[in-house]
């Protein structure tokens, strides 16, 4: 059993007045974008996830090392200077959309863009709505 608490959680800070206070304009905007199109292909009502994860949905996971928690199904935050994608099935196996994507960096299961226009916002819904669906795989909603 893990012997530390989880720091992401759910919270009830406003999501309104977290997206407000992000300082640049652009980006503002953008995270506006951003969460009106994870709202509507998730269906999930945007939650704050720690300090800075906008967040749709939650999953509980549970890890060989006895680890588990509850993390949001899919999520974004706009942080200083680019906006981070979490999309849990990650990017390997979509070499095709990657390639379409425009501008832009991954880790694991993040992806990094400095603003909308220097992606296909159609390529980005599609990597959205996949991880979605692999979500909904393999962590069935209750």
């Amino acid at each position: 059993m893990a012997k530390t608490e989880n720091k992401t959680k759910a919270t009830e800070v406003s999501v309104d007045a977290f997206i407000a206070s992000v300082a640049d304009a652009n980006q503002r905007t953008d995270a506006e974008k951003i969460r009106a199109l994870m709202e509507r292909l998730s269906g999930e009502p945007a939650k704050m996830w720690g300090p800075s994860i906008i967040g749709f949905g939650s999953y509980h996971y549970k890890y060989g090392s006895g680890r588990e928690g509850d993390m949001c199904r899919i999520g974004f935050s706009p942080r200083k200077g680019q906006t981070v994608f979490y999309l849990i099935d990650g990017f390997d196996g979509q070499p095709e959309l990657m390639a379409r994507l425009g501008k832009h960096k991954t880790g694991k299961s993040c992806l990094y863009i400095k603003r909308l226009t220097d992606v296909d916002e159609a390529v980005l819904e599609e990597l959205c709505a996949r991880s979605l669906a692999y979500m909904a795989d393999k962590y069935p909603p209750v």
